[in-house]
């Protein structure tokens, strides 16, 4: 027996994304200088003191959050529960730049010459490629 079920439409959207660090502030910083976006936004705690950071290109929302007890994950041995993949036309200048930001690079390289995983000032990986094409 099938037993009809209503048609299911979207009821929701994503409206922003966070991340947690030791540091939001600088984080939000780090992130808006990398994407050319700007820090639009600080929300304090129960004390009035900033510790979220809101940080936006237009479409596309980013908070960090200044966590007291975060801990980087120990990559690659910990696996993520998700990273960030930022897409760049050039991607060695966009390198070179994020290091100078404060990213640093690991020696682990799992990408080869699709992807370069770099460690964001917090220790949390993110990649830098040219992005994502079908059949890539």
């Amino acid at each position: 027996m099938t037993v009809a079920s209503p048609r299911l439409t979207a009821v929701g959207s994503v409206s922003s994304y966070a991340f947690w660090g030791d540091d939001g502030k600088a984080l939000a910083e780090f992130y808006a200088a990398a994407l050319g976006w700007t820090v639009a936004q600080e929300f304090p705690d129960e004390n009035g003191v900033p510790t979220a950071f809101l940080v936006t290109g237009g479409s596309t929302t980013f908070v960090f959050y200044t966590a007291k007890e975060f801990k980087a994950p120990d990559w690659p041995k910990d696996e993520l529960p998700f990273h960030l993949d930022l897409a760049f036309d050039d991607v060695p200048a966009a390198e070179q730049r994020l290091l100078e930001l404060g990213a640093s690079k690991p020696g682990h390289q799992p990408g080869g010459e699709r992807w370069t995983v770099l460690l964001d000032p917090s220790g949390q990986p993110f990649c830098i490629s040219t992005g994502w094409s079908e059949g890539s």
